[in-house]
């Protein structure tokens, strides 16, 4: 059976319209106002990402569809990109090393991965990569678009001048924050590269030093009123973060667990 099917059959059944031909749909672009949202939505299979097309479109989006990693390239050239909506199989270059080199830019565009493949093995490594989210077909599209609205919500609190963002350097146990630099130097003093989501996550634990955090206060606080109570994304950021912070993992001394309560950083904080 092919496993991109049911994602088709269940935008059809929900009346999903197709978007128009990527020629008109590429004008249109040209004539967006430049405070549009645009989405790059990658995946090669076409009428899928026709159908995502109509479907974000009519939530409000501009939207670029790529069948390969080179039209991408060549969209990012062209245009700034709010957010790549990024298939894991791809012909040529895939999904995977896409992500990798998207979050290696100086400036990382948000990644969601969307795939038929559901095992948590390609979840993890697809969040390893520094993916934002990540979700297996066949999906509900309304979670889509509140996945990505939630995504954009996060990625553009975090770098909105508007927003009131820590001012302050942490400290602790040799390491220091830059929280306005988004910069991480480790006790030898060599910088530490951070996700967006490890970021936020490490904000709200130095910002709350010595002081239990449950699970949904963290996915509050890192992923927006739009996660769900089963998302696991906090658990793969944080054992992301537990290891470049260098912490043991069977036995963490930073980022402690606390049975039945949460999460616990452990070291003290020092501001300024």
């Amino acid at each position: 059976m092919n496993p991109r099917r049911p994602f088709v059959s269940k935008c059809n059944r929900a009346g999903l319209r197709l978007s128009p031909p990527p020629a008109v749909c590429e004008l249109m672009a040209e004539r967006a106002m430049p405070e549009s949202t645009l989405i790059a939505v990658v995946e090669d299979d076409p009428e899928i990402r026709l159908l995502v097309d109509g479907l974000l479109t009519r939530e409000g989006f501009e939207v670029a569809g790529c069948a390969r990693a080179e039209e991408l390239d060549r969209l990012m050239v062209r245009r700034r990109v709010d957010l790549v909506l990024l298939d894991l199989m791809l012909p040529g270059e895939d999904g995977l090393s896409i992500c990798r080199r998207l979050r290696g830019a100086p400036v990382a565009t948000p990644v969601i991965m969307v795939t038929a493949k559901g095992d948590d093995i390609d979840r993890i490594l697809g969040l390893e990569l520094g993916a934002d989210d990540y979700l297996a077909k066949p999906f509900n599209p309304r979670e889509l678009t509140a996945r990505i609205r939630a995504v954009l919500r996060r990625t553009r609190e975090a770098h909105s001048t508007a927003r009131p963002m820590p001012r302050e350097t942490y400290r602790f146990g040799g390491w220091t924050l830059d929280a306005p630099g988004r910069r991480l130097v480790d006790p030898k003093g060599e910088d530490v590269e951070l996700t967006g989501g490890e970021f936020d996550l490490l904000i709200a634990f130095v910002t709350h030093p010595q002081r239990v955090l449950n699970r949904e206060q963290l996915l509050d606080w890192t992923r927006g009123r739009d996660a769900t109570p089963f998302d696991r994304t906090i658990d793969v950021q944080l054992s992301r973060l537990r290891r470049k912070l260098g912490d043991d993992f069977r036995r963490p001394s930073i980022v402690r667990t606390i049975r039945g309560g949460g999460y616990l950083f452990a070291l003290p904080v020092a501001k300024g």
